[in-house]
């Protein structure tokens, strides 16, 4: 019996201290603060990091500031950034650093702003498609995409969302 009880105390202290990593840092003047605190002060349009990116494979310690475009709906672990006035950018394509904080999955459409690295990479087919997937595309959609892609990417340390 005692056994038991404390397996089951274990459990249950276990379970209060695991956090979800979709809830916001801080709350403060309308912005949710993810991962490690930054402030909005100093960053550049979507647009601007395009263009530091056409003379460079990636630009170390930048802030951005975009529309959140789609969200990992698994659990917030991805999301993409695109231009808040052009339209037809593909987008960043968002991880968070160490898998140590997520978005929430209703953030779509928000103003956000994130502090990182942006760079370029080729992604495998298969991670493609568990991205699609994550997305909650069809299954013909998935079967789609048959080639690797290289795209713009952002690890972000930080995320302010507005």
């Amino acid at each position: 019996m005692k056994n038991i009880i404390a397996i089951l105390l274990i459990g249950i202290f276990s379970l209060s201290a695991c956090k979800d990593k979709s809830q916001p840092t801080e709350v403060k003047d309308g912005m949710s603060f993810f991962g490690e605190k930054i402030t909005p002060d100093d960053a550049i349009t979507y647009d601007e990091l395009l263009a530091k990116l056409e003379t460079s494979e990636s630009v170390e310690n930048v802030k951005l500031k975009g529309k959140i475009d789609g969200i990992c709906q698994a659990k917030g672990c991805w999301m993409n950034i695109v231009s808040e006035t052009n339209k037809d950018d593909e987008g960043f394509f968002v991880k968070f650093k160490d898998y140590g904080f997520f978005m929430p999955l209703d953030a779509s459409g928000n103003t956000a702003i994130l502090r990182g690295r942006a760079y370029k990479e080729e992604t495998s087919v298969d991670e493609l498609r568990h991205y699609a997937e994550d997305e909650g595309k069809s299954a013909e959609d998935i079967a789609a995409i048959t080639e690797p892609v290289t795209e713009l990417k952002f690890m972000a340390d930080g995320v302010i969302i507005q």
